[in-house]
């Protein structure tokens, strides 16, 4: 049965104690870890193979009690609950994180990486640790990215041009360069939390919107929005991430046990992904999804340019965002 947040803050998930020599001991320290899908997908596979992980190099240390199915709420109330110190753990994306760390949109530039191991390569680099820092001041504690594949177009018709969408009312994620990003397309984005676009679609209060294939058929989206362009215009670049409140109160030991189990974790989410994009597209193939190519590519990478000329002077400058398209 899955935990609602009633459940959570009258404190239904207190770990069961441990009989040791006739008395109870704790389970290890607790810490709530929210995931937006359910078992079956990478975001929350991921937490338990760190679970499994730290139960063999850091045994009876952690208590992972992983709430699935967004049932602690969408991306920015996990955010907030991270910053209150209701949840110590969770994934995000980088674009819910831009309220607080605007730098962060960089890496959500339109048509800038060339794939995923451009992307990888950038954030091994010194972008990736002035961000780690960036996010820690503001309470989250960053061991690792991750890479949630590409972002496509979906609708209930081929939007393949970007003409298509002109006057379209799109769902966004509450980030102003993704508004920037379909508002200059002539769209009129709406900003929606993920659990909540499912009825959006299906009910006509936003006509399209855009994600990746895993996260498609983990929404069900494809039962509303059929039709898949392969727009594959922004990398979905992710974290994850700590409260920094939890972590600091982490001995040295601990903070490197679970250090070193995050960098394993994200190395089996990026097998985890490839091949639940695979799996998520067939199933929507198989239920009446249709994938579509995108049209007028070059149409759609003008459209990206002017994003990156409005956000270069919050971002270091065209400079810095050109050196990154051309890195090899």
């Amino acid at each position: 049965m899955p935990i609602t947040r009633r459940q959570f803050a009258a404190g239904s998930l207190a770990a069961p104690a441990i009989l040791k020599s006739g008395q109870a001991v704790a389970a290890g320290r607790p810490m709530t870890v929210a995931s937006l899908l359910g078992e079956d997908k990478p975001e929350t596979k991921v937490w338990r193979r760190i679970a499994d992980i730290l139960a063999t190099t850091a045994p009876g240390r952690f208590d992972l009690r992983i709430v699935p199915n967004a049932a602690l709420g969408g991306e920015k109330e996990v955010a907030e609950g991270l910053r209150l110190g209701s949840i110590q753990a969770a994934l995000s994306t980088v674009s819910s994180l831009s309220t607080w760390v605007p730098a962060g949109q960089i890496l959500d530039l339109p048509f800038l990486f060339r794939d995923r191991g451009h992307l990888a390569r950038t954030l091994a680099g010194p972008l990736g640790t002035a961000l780690k820092d960036l996010y820690q001041a503001q309470g989250f504690v960053v061991p690792g990215f991750i890479n949630y594949g590409a972002r496509h177009l979906l609708a209930k018709e081929p939007l393949t041009t970007p003409a298509s969408v002109k006057g379209k009312r799109i769902r966004v994620i509450q980030s102003p360069l993704h508004t920037a990003l379909w508002s200059g397309f002539g769209a009129h984005p709406t900003p929606i939390p993920i659990p909540e676009t499912y009825n959006a679609l299906k009910t006509g209060v936003v006509d399209c919107m855009d994600l990746t294939k895993s996260a498609y058929v983990g929404f069900r989206l494809h039962e509303v929005v059929p039709v898949l362009i392969e727009t594959g215009h922004i990398w979905a670049s992710g974290v994850v991430m700590f409260a920094a409140p939890f972590w600091k109160a982490l001995t040295t030991e601990d903070r490197e046990a679970l250090t070193a189990a995050v960098t394993e974790g994200v190395a089996y989410f990026d097998e985890l992904m490839r091949a639940d994009e695979e799996a998520s597209m067939a199933r929507a193939r198989a239920e009446g999804g249709k994938v579509v190519p995108a049209e007028n590519r070059e149409g759609w990478q003008d459209g990206a340019r002017r994003v990156w000329e409005s956000f270069a002077p919050q971002l270091g400058g065209m400079s810095g965002i050109e050196a990154i398209a051309q890195s090899r």
